[in-house]
């Protein structure tokens, strides 16, 4: 017989009075607002106006990663304190600031609650617990190490959403460097040029062929600044589109992300951490290789590398060896490979491959800091050399004028 869905706890407003007949108000949670009344007696509150809270007009913070990371890391600590499992949802969900976060919790607690395995209920909201998240709970579960399979989670997910921000800083830079420039530029011809072409009607004489330049691209940029603007936007739109739904474009994006100068080194690395590092917690988990490889290629973040997972897990489901498998594909260095080679042999993969993480995480780390070291000056530089120019060429006609007087 099906068990009955066990109630989500909503978000109620309400006013009263407390025992001292003073006012007061603020927000609990309740499956009704009749036991939202009860629960505020309890707590010494005459209720005078109890009200569900409106939704936010744009559906309030949004849930990210970090907030699961976050989640799975206070699951893991509540339960290594012995506090029981459903309790850690009210502790943690009473606790929490977003509110989108706050009826997750209550719903993956209500279902729990009801009966539903932590598993089932977390594969409730695939958006959030991606199948790795939900095997490894559901592996927990059975095996009965659900606190340390937890554990294991919690600290998959914070080593891997820092590799996340890491490779994100990286790439916003140069993108940061590009929008700066082209937005400083566009500012001084629009509002600073016009200015000194007045002044320099007065003049009644030729300008420079650099002044004159300057002075075409402001006009140029007056009249058309909407079409360029339109045109970067609706250009930077499709092609992110099409990157979504065309495999082929999603594939050439990521082969020249691995090749391209800095950028393709950082990228590697990244894409070689999360290999090592999922296939880890996997194999500490207990998964078995090949089922392991599914949640491997998902989780490399790079279509190359997720191909290459899909062909590992072929060629080890027919007795290949890990290790020649990856040379095989011709994307592992050698010394991960070397360290696979040695894990196997030993018998203590998981233990190996955590060491491969932790080597390419700190390589990612260390070549995201050398890139933010290298473009600051570069910064520098261009938006020097865009300003620099642009003065000049604003100035030389006084220059010449000077120089005649």
């Amino acid at each position: 017989m099906a068990k009955k869905a066990a109630a989500v706890k909503v978000e109620f407003l309400y006013e009263g009075t407390n025992r001292g007949g003073g006012k007061v108000k603020g927000e609990i949670f309740a499956i009704t607002d009749a036991l939202a009344k009860s629960e505020l007696r309890k707590q010494g509150i005459n209720p005078t106006k109890v009200k569900k809270k409106p939704k936010d007009l744009f559906g309030g913070a949004k849930i990210k990663p970090a907030d699961i990371a976050i989640f799975a890391r206070q699951i893991a600590t509540m339960m290594k304190a012995g506090v029981p499992l459903v309790q850690s949802f009210e502790i943690i969900g009473e606790g929490n600031e977003n509110k989108n976060m706050q009826k997750l919790i209550f719903e993956i607690k209500s279902a729990v609650e009801g009966g539903v395995p932590l598993a089932e209920a977390l594969s409730k909201h695939p958006i959030y617990f991606d199948p790795l998240f939900v095997n490894l709970v559901s592996a927990g579960e059975q095996s009965g190490a659900l606190e340390t399979m937890l554990d294991k989670l919690a600290t998959y997910k914070e080593k891997t959403e820092a590799l996340k921000a890491k490779v994100k800083k990286a790439l916003f830079y140069p993108i940061a460097v590009l929008v700066i420039a082209f937005v400083v530029t566009a500012i001084l011809l629009v509002f600073v040029v016009p200015e000194f072409e007045k002044l320099f009607e007065s003049f009644g004489a030729d300008l420079p062929a650099l002044t004159q330049m300057v002075i075409n691209l402001s006009k140029f940029m007056q009249a058309w600044w909407w079409v360029i603007a339109g045109g970067i936007g609706g250009a930077v739109t499709i092609f992110l589109r099409i990157k979504k739904t065309s495999p082929k474009l999603q594939e050439a994006v990521d082969r020249i992300a691995l090749k391209a100068p800095v950028i393709g080194e950082i990228t590697t690395k990244s894409a070689i951490a999360r290999f090592s590092r999922t296939l880890e917690t996997m194999s500490a988990a207990g998964v078995p290789l090949v089922e392991a490889m599914d949640s491997v290629a998902g989780a490399c973040g790079n279509i190359i590398y997720y191909k290459a997972s899909i062909r590992i897990r072929d060629e080890v489901s027919q007795g290949t060896q890990l290790q020649t498998s990856m040379r095989n594909t011709g994307l592992f260095p050698n010394m991960a490979i070397q360290m696979v080679s040695i894990g196997e042999e030993a018998g203590s993969l998981d233990d190996m491959l955590a060491k491969v993480a932790d080597f390419y995480e700190t390589e990612v780390d260390n070549a995201v800091d050398a890139l933010t070291s290298l473009l600051e000056p570069l910064i520098m530089s261009v938006l020097g050399v865009l300003i620099g120019g642009l003065i000049i060429a604003m100035y030389l006609p006084i220059f010449k004028i000077g120089s005649v007087v």
